[in-house]
């Protein structure tokens, strides 16, 4: 019986679906264990070879913990809502469902051919009705809460408007987008509309003016990283910095409870620091600078980690969105600075933190150093950010990299601040040292150490009543609108201005049919476009819909209870699952979805509807798989091409080629030719009558040709091999190259396993006790990969199945013990053989619940061991003696080698070194 991947695969695939093998129930009886994949978004390309990567990683370690007895749960589903299916809709007239619909088919038939574990009758679908119900309903509670900074938790709103009609905001702890102060009689004289703009002020989800991504062309906001270098890349159309009143998530109030919780988490101590810097907790003062000559008493409020620095203030920076920029600019200076406005309104908050050039322009203000009473001017700079602190800085170009560029730039006064900070070539950044150029009239920092002043500082503002000790933090709210067709609908209306929430019986509110998917005429979103989209009496809904990460932000909740029509997760579903216990995906989430997730579970969390306030307790990371690119050398002028290793000759131009044309680096010169008509009259100068392609190492790209499908791999070869051999490329979380040269290899060693059952169609299983050295092979190949995979070091782990395969072939071992052994614990990597072995066995279950074999130290220690004896530190022969021997009777039997006479004639033993199970070194004179 031949190995025939076609034929296993499909018979196995089609018996766990027809078992149920991969359905999932609780079980108070057995152990849970829950591993995420962070789900795809089922793009129109569908995979390539490197979106599996994470996929099989965690696939393994599910069959892993079920074959060690855990109940896993191990689900699947879409991240179904996206820009691009809307923009191809926009083109094509075609509705994004049909398209998405038609995408997630072909992600599904691409998943099923590779064999994952998934319980598919828990798969979700963000653009589901019956899923973002949830969502929806989430907005809601959102929408009715505000954070008590007190309690450090979520609290109901109509327990701050009781607390408003009784005391107004004396008492108050809550967080706010701004310090209100009103009586408990100003609030109750309120009407509707001027409570609800109140209430914005503290609401966790809650309407605001924020600067957005803006790009015009496609009608719609745009996160951070949907932009670059002032362009979508989507398209790449112009984008804008804009101001915009539209929804936000409060995440900034959390913002404390999410760095504390990093310290709870097993992640990698680089994400974990990325997740701070994000957050980016720093403790200082807040400080007021007046702004001279006028009458008002405008004052511009700044925040510096760096109170010790006032007395080097030369001057101050707001940033270009800042409200303060239309208060303070002159007359004189007003289409100055409009004019600089304007010109850097493409630029993203992002860009603007690495681009290092230098522009700004001057207010025509000055402001007053609260210190010194110096004046100083005020200026416009893109390098500072309204979203950090209050959007004005107060620059030292001494001591900080960026305020001494613009110093220089624009000729401004550079003053040291600490003893022998040498300023002439570059700022002195470093936060110690003693002070100078520091006294005032009434305070002298002057002698004191950096730590000291900074202390003395701080006592200083809040004793005079010029600031406040306060911690601030990087992190901002979250822009929660998009002015798109193709995402959730807000379950909100609108009466009289004033937003109101669906009741939960409404819920959901259906995205509605359009006539186009473009924003409407007079400007509003596309939503605008549908009919009647309104209450039934007549109130206008949101026109706006959710961001992208809305759907993902709880989508592993779900899972947990996914046909449950009364919550978004039943209470004994999530106390029986409770968080994931390994989460797999890539590092661009850092920032985004995972700080997003964290948030929505601990709100969750503070309103009892999730039992723990961390949703992912491991997170692993993979690395990419990049593409592989081949290149052909083509003649300039002519339409001839040569093989790379006779380019050198001629002036070529090097063109990519698709490397499914390509074998090994050999081209298939057929394929070639009926690949573009431009190369259908091609001519090639071969070598050895060969034509060999260059390669070099790139990302994974349609438009260098080089993606590789893994459709096409596993018709090829199998679905078993693509497991391995991905896993076999290298460690998991790091980046390597798909490279097709190596599968064969991986292909060869399933091939060799076959033979351990099988010649021809002889099923060859002895019964009986294995030898010793059968068990030693098995033993420590139990050991190895069991702590591999433990550690994800599954590239090593392949390495020993090999290894192991080899030795068991030069055994000629057939028993069924051990190959019982080696089936079970390849059965996680190469699940498809693994089953028809299984049953080769005589099993009549499914190998999915076999048990997790364990390894007996004893059969893997050696009777014997081998010794390199040296003299003088140069290995001259081996000896092989017993394992357990006594270190004396290894330096007699070294000595006593027929070879040892050769190394010590004429010579005197001054000692001898035995290092135990590895080396004699003799040491001669």
């Amino acid at each position: 019986m031949e190995y025939n991947h076609k034929e296993i695969e499909k018979r196995w695939q089609a018996y766990w679906k027809e078992q149920g093998t991969y359905r999932t129930r609780e079980d108070g009886s057995r152990k849970k264990f829950y591993v995420l994949d962070m789900f795809p978004y089922p793009s129109g390309a569908g995979l390539h070879v490197g979106h599996p990567l994470g996929y099989i990683a965690s696939d393994i370690y599910s069959r892993y913990k079920r074959l060690q007895g855990f109940n896993v749960l191990h689900p699947m589903g879409y991240d179904a809502y996206g820009l691009p299916a809307e923009q191809y809709a926009i083109q094509t007239g075609q509705h994004p469902e049909v398209t998405t619909v038609n995408n997630i088919e072909r992600y599904r038939s691409q998943l099923d051919k590779i064999g994952f574990s998934y319980d598919w009758d828990r798969e979700v679908r963000t653009c589901s009705p019956d899923y973002y119900k949830w969502t929806q309903w989430a907005f809601i509670r959102m929408f009715n809460s505000y954070y008590d900074t007190a309690l450090d938790k979520a609290m109901p709103v109509a327990r701050l408007e009781e607390h408003f009609a009784k005391h107004g905001t004396e008492g108050v702890t809550a967080a706010c987008g701004e310090e209100l102060t009103f009586t408990a009689d100003e609030w109750n004289a309120m009407d509707e509309k001027q409570r609800s703009e109140t209430l914005m002020n503290y609401r966790i989800a809650y309407l605001g003016n924020t600067m957005v991504n803006w790009c015009p062309k496609l009608g719609t906001v745009l996160a951070n990283d949907e932009v670059s270098e002032g362009v979508s890349i989507r398209g790449g159309y112009p984008v804008e910095q804009k101001l915009m009143y539209q929804w936000c998530l409060r995440v900034s109030a959390y913002a404390q409870r999410l760095l504390d919780g990093l310290d709870k988490l097993d992640w990698t101590d680089s994400l974990k620091e990325t997740q701070r810097n994000w957050i980016g907790r720093s403790e200082g003062a807040e400080m007021k600078f007046s702004i001279d000559g006028r009458d008002d008493g405008l004052a511009l409020e700044i925040f510096t980690t760096r109170a010790d620095t006032v007395f080097g203030v030369t001057f101050m920076v707001l940033a270009p969105e800042s409200d303060y920029v239309a208060m303070v600019t002159t007359p004189e200076q007003k289409e100055a600075v409009d004019s600089y406005i304007d010109s850097i309104r493409h630029k993203t908050e992002r860009e603007r933190m690495i681009d290092k050039k230098v522009s700004g322009v001057f207010t025509g203000a000055y402001a007053v150093n609260p210190l010194t009473g110096k004046r100083i001017p005020v200026w416009v700079s893109d390098y500072v950010l309204a979203g950090y602190g209050t959007g004005a800085i107060m620059a030292v170009p001494a001591h900080d990299s960026r305020d001494y560029a613009f110093a220089r730039h624009f000729d401004l006064p550079v003053v040291p601040l600490i003893e022998g900070a040498d300023v002439s070539e570059q700022s002195f950044d470093a936060k110690s040292g003693r002070m100078i150029n520091s006294a005032g009239a009434d305070l002298d920092l002057n002698g004191m150490e950096v730590k000291d002043a900074i202390k003395a500082t701080k006592d200083y503002i809040s004793r005079k009543g010029i600031g406040k000790v306060k911690i601030n933090y990087r992190l901002r709210d979250a822009i929660f609108s998009r002015q798109r067709y193709w995402g959730e609908p807000f379950p909100v209306y609108y009466k009289d201005g004033v937003p109101h929430m669906l009741a939960d019986e409404c819920l959901p509110l259906e995205l509605p049919e359009v006539d186009k998917f473009l924003p409407t005429e007079s400007g509003e979103p596309p939503l605008g476009r549908a009919l009647n989209w309104a209450t039934p009496e007549g109130y206008p809904f949101e026109l706006c819909t959710m961001p992208g990460f809305a759907g993902s932000s709880a989508y592993y909740l779900r899972y947990m209870d996914p046909h449950n029509d009364t919550a978004l997760v039943g209470r004994e579903a999530n106390e029986y699952w409770r968080s994931v216990d390994l989460y797999i995906g890539g590092t661009e989430h850092a920032t985004g979805h995972l700080i997003y997730s964290r948030f929505w579970n601990k709100f969750l969390y503070d309103l009892g509807f999730v039992c723990e306030d961390e949703p992912f307790r491991k997170l692993v990371n993979q690395g990419m798989i990049q593409g592989r690119s081949n290149f052909v050398y083509r003649i300039k002028d002519t339409n001839r091409f040569v093989s790379a290793g006779l380019k050198d000759r001629y002036d070529v131009t090097p063109i990519h080629v698709d490397v499914n044309i390509v074998s090994n680096d050999i081209l298939d010169l057929d394929r070639f030719r009926a690949w573009r008509p431009e190369f259908a009259d091609a001519e090639f100068e071969l070598e050895d009558g060969r034509y060999v392609c260059g390669y070099a190492v790139e990302k994974m790209s349609k438009s260098m040709f080089n993606v590789v499908n893994p459709d096409d791999v596993v018709d090829r070869y199998g679905a078993d091999t693509l497991r391995l051999y991905e896993m076999f490329l290298g460690p998991l979380e790091q980046s390597k190259p798909w490279d097709t040269n190596g599968i064969d290899g991986v292909n060869r060693f399933i091939r060799k396993l076959w033979n351990l059952f099988y010649k021809g169609d002889e099923l060859l299983l002895t019964d009986g006790e294995p030898t010793a050295d059968e068990l030693k092979s098995i033993h420590k190949l139990i050991k190895k990969v069991t702590s591999d995979i433990e550690a994800f070091s599954y590239n090593t782990s392949i390495a020993a199945f090999m290894i192991c395969v080899n030795e068991l072939t030069q055994l000629k071992c057939h028993n069924r013990q051990v190959l019982s052994q080696l089936v079970v614990i390849l059965a996680p990597f190469a699940p498809h053989v693994s089953e028809e072995l299984w049953h080769a066995l005589g099993n009549d279950t499914t190998v999915c619940d076999a048990q997790w074999p364990s390894f007996n130290e004893e059969y893997l220690r050696e009777d014997t061991v081998n010794y390199a004896v040296s003299f003088n530190g140069k290995a001259r022969y081996n000896i092989t003696v017993a394992a357990d021997m006594d270190p004396k009777d290894v330096e007699a039997a070294a000595l006593s080698h027929e070879n040892a006479a050769r190394w010590i004639d004429g010579k005197q033993v001054v000692k001898v070194i035995v290092v135990p199970r590895k080396i004699v070194n003799v040491v001669v004179k």
